[in-house]
């Protein structure tokens, strides 16, 4: 018993037996026993699980930018391939971490910096093929290749962050333009149609006035026969100005208006509307 000795393998793992410096055997989870005396050794172990191993490649783009390209490859032995798994490769991840650089640097120099950002996925599947075609020989499965982060250097970064502010500023600008044109143009129909209605009130306000004086004027000719029509229309514009004057008077915001006060001055504006009215009549006379 003095030239055997146990050794105990973890879950997920396994031990390579060396006989003599030899492949022997390898060593399942749970107890093994080593004989020395036949020249047997462990000559190291290896696990099963999964294993994930994080690049981070600096590059450049087709258009001169420098960035940082952070990936995780995950990876893991194949249980039927363990001798070349253990034997083949000294440094399992400084091999898969050159695949993933070349790969990288083979791949984001033929696409522009906003090229990168939409075709990760694609540089990432390029990366898995690339690394399944150069590792399954060596006994190892790529699981997984996913690209993390992409970073630009900072002055690059800012700079697109200033574009973009720049481009969200113009838009706001332009919308709020929109806007203003939407409300001038909405405040100049309202004035429109306010005013069409105004006029259409002035012009049946017109019309009422026009309808009362005829039938004052007809009233008044019914009742006195010796006075003619332009006489009784002069009387009834010289009773609506001193009604104008009078409501002028009343408001409460109206100005100072001097108007003349003596006896004659009434005849004189009786006469100013005749000569208006005589005016107005020759004008139609010579446009016929």
């Amino acid at each position: 018993m003095g030239n055997v000795f146990c050794t105990c393998v973890d879950q997920s793992s396994v031990q390579v037996i060396e006989q003599f410096g030899k492949y022997r055997r390898i060593a399942q989870p749970g107890f093994n026993c080593v004989c020395c005396c036949i020249g047997e050794a462990v000559a190291g172990g290896m696990s099963l699980r999964i294993q994930q191993i994080d690049c981070r490649c600096e590059t450049k783009t087709k258009d001169n930018v420098f960035v940082e390209i952070n990936v995780s490859v995950q990876y893991q032995i194949q249980k039927e391939n363990l001798y070349d798994a253990f034997y083949k490769l000294t440094d399992t991840r400084a091999q898969i971490m050159a695949y993933v650089f070349d790969e990288v640097r083979a791949q984001v120099p033929k696409i522009s910096l906003d090229e990168v950002f939409l075709a990760k996925e694609e540089i990432a599947l390029a990366i898995k093929a690339e690394l399944t075609k150069s590792m399954s020989g060596f006994g190892y499965q790529i699981i997984q290749t996913l690209i993390t982060d992409i970073e630009p250097a900072p002055k690059v970064k800012n700079a697109m962050n200033e574009i973009n502010a720049a481009q969200r500023l113009r838009l706001a600008a332009y919308e709020q333009s929109e806007g203003e044109k939407i409300r001038v143009v909405k405040a100049a129909e309202a004035d429109a149609e306010a005013k069409y209605l105004a006029g259409q009130g002035i012009a049946r306000q017109r019309q009422a006035i026009m309808a009362g004086l005829k039938e004052s004027v007809q009233s008044f000719q019914t009742d006195v026969t010796e006075v003619g029509s332009k006489d009784v229309l002069t009387l009834m514009l010289l009773t609506q100005y001193f009604d104008a004057i009078k409501e002028i008077g009343t408001t409460g915001k109206s100005t100072t208006v001097f108007v003349p006060n003596n006896p004659g001055a009434v005849a004189d504006m009786a006469s100013q509307i005749r000569a208006g009215i005589l005016e107005g009549d020759a004008a139609n006379i010579n446009r016929r």
